[in-house]
C-alpha cells in the first residue's frame, strides 16, 4: 500500500492499484507436507515440526532480502512474455483449475455466481446500487445455500452445527515473539536447505514476474523494494511464530480491473487482522459457502492468463503456450500423487513402468514439472530469443538451463551437485547449436 501511495503521489494518478500480498498458498502446502509433516511423523514432536517451518521461512526470507538487489537485473534480461507466460501457467493450473472443478460440483451456486462475475467484470454490467459483482455473487450464493437449507437441501458446505462450533472459538488471540523457537528449528538444517533454496529462488522470480505483470497493467513498482519487502515481512512473521512465508502474489491486473486501488490493501490487511485476533474466521467459513467465492479466483486466473497474450507481441504467442506446459506437468503430477496417496500407495510402490503401461508418463511429469516456474522462464525466454533471432540471449538461456539442471533447481526433486547431468549436457549442446547456427543467420542477413 505504501509503494502504491508513493507511486500515486509521484505520478499524480488516482488509478494506482497496490500489489496483492499475503500468504503464498503453494508454499503453505510445501512447508506443511514436505517439511513439517515428515518431521512430526519422525519425531512425534509437534513443537519441533512447527519450529522447522519457521526456520524454513527464515532461510527463504534471507534469500528474498538479499535477492531483491539482483531482481531488477533478472527482470531486465528476461522478456516480458516469458515472465507473464510463467504466471499464466501458474494461474491456469494452481489458481483456476481447482475453483473450476469445485464450481461444477455445486453448479447452481458455482456456475451462476461465475456468470454474475463474468457479466460484471468482463461484460461491464452494473448491478443495483453500484454493488460490486463479487459481492453480488456472494450474496446470491448465500441466499441459494441457506434457502436450500430451509427446504432440506444441503449445498455449499454450510451448517448450523458448524456455526455453533465456530462461535465457541470466539476469543482474543495475541501473537507473542517466538525467536527462540525459530533458531531451535535449525537442528533440521539439512532437510530445510533442500527446499528452502529452490523455493527462495522461486519466490524471487515470482515476485519479479508479478512486478512485471503490474507494470503491464500500468503500475510500475521498484522491483528491489517489492522483493526485499517480501523478505522483511516474512522475517517478522516467522519471528512471531508464523511458519508461512509472505508473498506478493499474482492477481494485480484482476484486482485493478475490479476497481481495487490503494485502500483495498490496507482495509484487507486490517480486516484480516481483526478477524484473526478475535477468532471469527471459522464463523465466516461456516456461514458463507466457499463455492460462491471461488468464481473470483477463476476470474483472476483468466485475467492473468489473458494478460500474457494481450501485453506481449503476437509473435511471442508460441513461447507463452510453451511456458504453460511445465506447470501443467507439475499440476498433473500433484493430482496423481494425491490420488495414489488416497489409495495408500505411491508411484514408487507401483513402479513407473506400470504407470507408463497404463498411459501415465509419471517420469516425464516429474522431470518436466520439477522447478516448473524456472523451467517456464528458461523455455519461454529461449523461444523468444529464437523468434527474435537474438543468438546471445538464446545462448544465455541455454547456459542458465544447464546450470539450473546441474544443481537440481529444474528437472529435479532435490537440490544438489550433478543432479541432472544428462539434461545439463543437453542444454549445453543447445547453446553450442545456437552459437553455430546463429553465426550463419547473421551472415545470411
Amino acid at each position: 500500500a505504501w509503494l502504491a501511495f508513493s507511486l500515486a503521489r509521484r505520478t499524480g494518478r488516482k488509478d494506482v492499484c497496490a500489489l496483492p500480498s499475503g500468504f503464498s498458498v503453494p508454499h503453505m502446502f510445501v512447508v506443511v507436507f514436505v517439511i513439517m509433516a515428515p518431521i512430526q511423523a519422525n519425531t512425534g514432536d509437534s513443537v519441533a515440526a512447527w519450529e522447522s517451518g519457521m526456520a524454513w521461512v527464515f532461510l527463504q526470507s534471507l534469500i528474498l532480502i538479499f535477492g531483491g538487489f539482483i531482481a531488477p537485473w533478472v527482470r531486465k534480461i528476461t522478456p516480458r512474455a516469458a515472465m507473464l507466460g510463467t504466471l499464466a501457467g501458474i494461474s491456469i493450473t494452481f489458481i483456476a483449475m481447482r475453483p473450476a472443478l469445485e464450481m461444477v460440483t455445486v453448479p447452481v451456486i458455482g456456475i451462476l455466481c461465475f456468470a454474475i462475475v463474468l457479466q460484471g467484470w468482463f461484460g461491464g454490467v452494473r448491478y443495483a446500487f453500484g454493488i460490486p459483482a463479487g459481492l453480488v455473487a456472494i450474496f446470491v450464493g448465500l441466499s441459494i445455500a441457506w434457502g436450500g437449507k430451509l427446504f432440506g437441501f444441503s449445498m455449499g458446505g454450510i451448517s448450523i452445527e458448524a456455526m455453533g462450533s465456530a462461535i465457541a472459538d470466539f476469543g482474543f488471540y495475541i501473537p507473542f515473539p517466538a525467536i527462540d523457537h525459530v533458531f531451535s528449528g535449525f537442528q533440521f538444517l539439512g532437510v530445510l536447505l533442500v527446499t528452502a533454496i529452490p523455493f527462495g529462488i522461486y519466490d524471487l522470480v515470482e515476485a519479479t514476474d508479478n512486478v512485471e505483470s503490474a507494470a503491464a497493467a500500468g503500475d510500475e513498482f521498484p522491483t528491489t523494494h517489492v522483493v526485499s519487502a517480501d523478505g522483511v515481512v516474512s522475517m517478522i512473521g516467522c519471528m512471531m511464530g508464523n511458519p508461512f512465508i509472505n508473498a506478493v502474489y499474482i492477481g494485480h491486473p484482476g484486482w485493478k480491473a475490479m476497481g481495487g486501488r490503494i485502500g483495498y490493501s490496507v482495509v484487507t490487511g486490517s480486516f484480516v487482522l481483526v478477524l484473526t485476533l478475535l477468532g471469527i474466521i471459522p464463523l465466516l467459513l461456516a456461514f458463507i459457502p466457499v463455492v460462491a467465492i471461488l468464481p473470483i479466483l477463476l476470474y483472476i486466473g483468466l485475467s492473468i492468463g489473458a494478460q500474457a497474450f494481450t501485453e506481449s507481441p503476437a509473435r511471442h504467442a508460441p513461447a507463452i503456450i510453451l511456458a504453460l506446459i511445465p506447470h501443467l506437468a507439475a499440476w498433473a503430477k500433484a493430482q496423481i500423487d494425491s490420488a495414489l496417496a488416497a489409495a495408500n500407495t505411491s508411484a514408487a510402490l507401483l513402479g513407473q513402468d506400470s504407470l507408463a503401461q497404463a498411459g501415465v508418463l509419471y517420469e516425464g511429469l516429474t522431470i518436466l514439472g520439477g522447478g516448473a516456474i524456472l523451467t517456464s522462464v528458461i523455455w519461454a525466454g529461449f523461444t523468444i530469443a529464437v523468434i527474435d533471432q537474438k543468438s546471445r540471449s538464446a545462448i544465455g538461456f541455454g547456459l542458465a538451463g544447464a546450470v539450473l539442471s546441474f544443481l537440481g533447481l529444474i528437472h529435479g526433486e532435490s537440490v544438489g551437485w550433478a543432479v541432472s547431468i544428462e539434461l545439463a549436457l543437453v542444454y549445453l549442446l543447445i547453446s553450442c547449436l545456437v552459437f553455430i547456427t546463429g553465426k550463419r543467420t547473421l551472415e545470411s542477413i
